[in-house]
C-alpha cells in the first residue's frame, strides 16, 4: 500500500475502462417529466482520476449513479470493458455524499458489511492496512456517533476499497465537511489513488477541487446535462499534492 510508482505524472493509460454512450435520462414526477441527461458520451480511461464538474442540478449525480448501476438510463449505454452496466457490479464501488454508516454497527462491522452481502470472508489483512493508512487503526470498536464527520468518510473510503474494486465512483463525498477537513480528505484520496492506481470518477461542483484532484475534468452544462467541454489538467499530481514544488 505504501509503495509509490516511479512516475506519477501520467498515471492513466490510453485504454478505456468505462465507456458512456448517448446516455439520456428522464425522471417522471407528479408535475411532469424531468430531462436530467441528454446524450452524454464520455470515456473513463484505465487508471485515471476523472472529475465531473458542473452546477447543482446538472445531472452529475444521475450520471454517476447510472455508472454504478444504481439508476437505469432511459436510453444509451454504459459499459465496463465489454460488460453492460445495468445493476451494481463487483468491480465498481461507490462513495456517497454521506458516509452511510449503520449506527448500530461499530466501525469494523460497518467495513465488513460488503463482505457479508457477498457472503465471503472479510479480507482482514487488507482492512487492517487500509485502516492504518487512513489513520483509523484503534477505532475499530467505535460506533459512528463516536466519530467525526471526517473520520466517518475515511471509514466509508476503507469500506469501499476493502473489496478491492477496479473502479471507484465518488459523489461529492467531502461536500459536507469543513474546509480544513475537506482539504485533508482531498489529499488523502489523491495519495490513495497514486498508491493504488484505481480508476476514479469524482463528482464535484468545485473548480478548485477538480483541478487539484483530476487528470481530466469533464464539464457539464445546466440541465439537461450534457458534456460541454473536457479539459486535461497538465499539472503533475505529485506537484498538486505538494504546492511548494510548483
Amino acid at each position: 500500500m505504501n509503495a509509490k510508482p516511479a512516475s506519477m505524472t501520467k498515471r492513466h493509460s490510453a485504454n478505456v475502462k468505462m465507456a458512456i454512450r448517448d446516455a439520456s435520462k428522464f425522471y417522471q414526477t407528479q408535475s411532469g417529466s424531468v430531462h436530467a441527461l441528454d446524450n452524454v458520451s464520455l470515456d473513463v480511461r484505465e487508471g485515471e482520476f476523472l472529475c465531473i464538474l458542473g452546477p447543482s442540478g446538472c445531472g452529475k449525480t444521475t450520471l454517476l449513479w447510472s455508472m454504478a448501476g444504481l439508476h437505469e438510463l432511459t436510453s444509451g449505454d454504459i459499459r465496463l470493458g465489454n460488460e453492460r452496466i445495468t445493476k451494481p457490479h463487483p468491480q465498481i464501488a461507490m462513495i456517497f455524499q454521506d458516509a452511510n454508516l449503520l449506527p448500530w454497527r461499530n466501525l469494523q462491522k460497518n467495513i465488513e458489511l460488503p463482505f457479508e452481502i457477498k457472503r465471503i470472508p472479510p479480507d482482514a489483512a487488507r482492512i487492517a492496512k487500509l485502516l492504518s493508512r487512513v489513520g483509523l487503526d484503534g477505532f475499530e470498536s467505535k460506533f459512528p456517533r463516536e466519530l467525526s464527520g471526517g473520520m466517518q468518510q475515511r471509514a466509508s473510503i476503507v469500506r469501499s476499497l476493502s473489496v478491492d474494486p477496479s473502479v471507484l465512483l465518488m459523489d461529492e463525498p467531502f461536500g459536507a465537511l469543513d474546509a480544513f477537513t475537506r482539504d485533508e480528505m482531498n489529499l488523502l484520496i489523491q495519495e490513495i489513488w497514486m498508491e493504488t492506481g484505481k480508476t476514479i470518477t469524482f463528482v464535484t461542483h468545485s473548480i478548485t477541487e477538480a483541478i487539484f484532484l483530476a487528470d481530466r475534468v469533464a464539464v457539464m452544462s445546466a440541465r439537461p446535462g450534457r458534456i460541454a467541454e473536457i479539459y486535461d489538467v497538465d499539472i503533475p499530481a505529485e506537484v498538486r499534492g505538494n504546492p511548494d514544488e510548483a
